[in-house]
């Protein structure tokens, strides 16, 4: 017990400056991820676009193309969709 009792008579040591060290590296850390997050959009895609089926989507909500044309090229995209994961 005696050890312990003297651990502190040097003064606190490297834990004085090593803590708010790794507490700084932290909220640097968070403040980076979140910046980076917003910058993207948020959509969390590493091209920073969106899929194809998205935007035809969009453009039928927005009234940009008939449902005959929406249907078509949706039909359009997921067979090529559908392609691309046989082959």
């Amino acid at each position: 017990m005696e050890t312990l009792a003297h651990a502190w008579e040097d003064g606190p040591g490297p834990w004085v400056v090593l803590f708010p060290l790794v507490w700084a590296a932290i909220v640097v850390g968070a403040i980076w991820l979140l910046r980076r997050t917003v910058r993207r959009g948020g959509h969390g895609h590493h091209d920073g676009g969106d899929s194809p089926l998205a935007l035809l989507g969009r453009r039928f909500a927005a009234g940009e193309i008939d449902e005959e044309e929406y249907r078509g090229r949706r039909a359009v995209l997921t067979e090529n969709r559908s392609r691309g994961a046989t082959a």
